[in-house]
C-alpha cells in the first residue's frame, strides 16, 4: 500500500507563488519518476510536470518557464515551484508516483484570482 499526500495549495492572486509538496509511504522499493497531474474544470487530467529517475525534467506548454518540479529521494517526495500564476493555472493538482505501478494523491486545490 502506498500513499501520497499533498500540501501547499490555496488561493492565490494572478502574478502570485505557490509551492505544492507530496510524500509518498508505504511499500516503496523503487520509483522510476514522480510528477503533478493538473485538472482543470471542462478538460481532461493533464499530467504537467514530471521527473524521471536519472532523467530529465519535463513540463507541458502550458507551465513551461513558470512551474519548476524538484524531489528529494530520501524522503520520497516531489515538489511543484509554481510562480506568475495565471487564472488558467486554477484547478486541481494531483502528485503521481511511477513504482511498479503508477499512483495518485487525491488533489489538491489551487485558485489564482485576478
Amino acid at each position: 500500500q502506498v500513499e501520497l499526500v499533498e500540501s501547499g495549495g490555496g488561493l492565490v492572486q494572478a502574478g502570485g507563488s505557490l509551492k505544492l509538496s507530496c510524500v509518498a509511504s508505504g511499500n516503496i522499493v523503487s520509483i522510476n519518476a514522480m510528477g503533478w497531474y493538473r485538472q482543470v474544470p471542462g478538460k481532461q487530467r493533464e499530467l504537467i510536470a514530471a521527473t524521471v529517475t536519472g532523467g530529465g525534467a519535463h513540463y507541458a506548454e502550458s507551465v513551461k518557464d513558470r512551474f519548476t518540479i524538484s524531489r528529494d529521494d530520501a524522503k520520497n517526495a516531489v515538489y511543484l515551484q509554481m510562480n506568475s500564476l495565471e487564472v488558467e493555472d486554477t484547478g486541481v493538482y494531483s502528485c503521481w508516483i511511477a513504482t511498479w505501478r503508477d499512483h495518485w494523491g487525491q488533489g489538491i486545490r489551487v485558485t489564482v484570482s485576478s
